[in-house]
């Protein structure tokens, strides 16, 4: 065996912070002192190891010097006090309209997973997805401009379209904001998903692009123009956390690590 000294590349602020969460989750629960294997800050340097690096739990609990069962239990339990403080998405909401946002964007993305965690009526994996012919979870963001931190996302199996998702998690929210004053921009994806929602339109089909009219096509360029920011921002998030790249919890745990993900990244800057 050779050992070797390692750096987390995480702030030492966004470690403070997940460790004063885990100890006063302690204190609620009641755990008494010293009882457990490793103390909150280490708890949260095996958590944000995890999430930062995708590390195999195997090979972290064997360095933390914890069972394996113990360091599952810990890593759920950080991903839970994460995840509890990720904001409504109808609070995020008003706070970018009194800030004077001009619009905000809804994005989808996939994030694969290791697991299964479900069937279908027809046998078929709930949570397998026919574009990535894997099994994933969708997720909905809603990130205004180029702030990935602002949405608070929800996971579906990946079987469910992207409109589908929205309409269970995000549009409701979405349709509200849009009455007072704050539209949604989002692909095509999304068509007819409703008033205040802006997607491209759909060209003729087996016409070329140039059959649209030409004010159609600017607006169609600019809804694109704007949208790849938010595009940028989701990819931004999962480079940084790279746990969301590749999930090796249930793929149910998908939402909770998305938001968890996303208070990180708001504690991070």
């Amino acid at each position: 065996m050779v050992t070797y000294v390692a750096t987390l590349d995480v702030p030492r602020h966004v470690v403070d912070y997940l460790a004063r969460l885990l100890a006063a989750h302690r204190r609620r629960i009641g755990t008494p002192r010293c009882s457990r294997a490793l103390g909150p800050f280490r708890q949260a340097v095996l958590v944000l190891r995890w999430f930062r690096e995708r590390g195999c739990v195997h090979c972290l609990v064997r360095n933390a010097g914890v069972s394996q069962a113990t360091g599952y239990r810990y890593l759920h339990e950080g991903i839970g006090v994460l995840a509890d403080r990720a904001p409504d998405l109808h609070e995020v909401l008003d706070r970018r309209r009194c800030e004077g946002m001009t619009h905000v964007i809804l994005d989808g993305t996939l994030i694969e997973s290791d697991r299964v965690a479900g069937v279908r009526e027809n046998g078929n994996d709930l949570w397998f997805s026919q574009k990535t012919r894997h099994s994933v979870g969708t997720c909905s963001f809603c990130p205004p401009r180029t702030a990935p931190h602002c949405g608070s996302p929800m996971s579906r199996p990946g079987s469910t379209p992207d409109i589908t998702a929205a309409r269970i998690h995000a549009l409701p929210a979405l349709y509200k904001a849009a009455a007072d004053g704050l539209p949604t921009l989002a692909d095509k994806g999304y068509i007819g998903a409703g008033i205040g929602i802006h997607v491209p339109v759909r060209r003729p089909k087996g016409r070329s692009e140039q059959a649209l009219h030409a004010d159609t096509r600017t607006m169609n360029n600019l809804i694109r123009g704007v949208r790849a920011l938010g595009e940028r921002a989701a990819v931004e998030l999962k480079q940084r956390w790279r746990t969301l790249q590749y999930v090796t919890l249930s793929p149910s745990r998908i939402g909770d690590i998305a938001r968890a993900a996303l208070v990180l990244n708001g504690i991070w800057k």
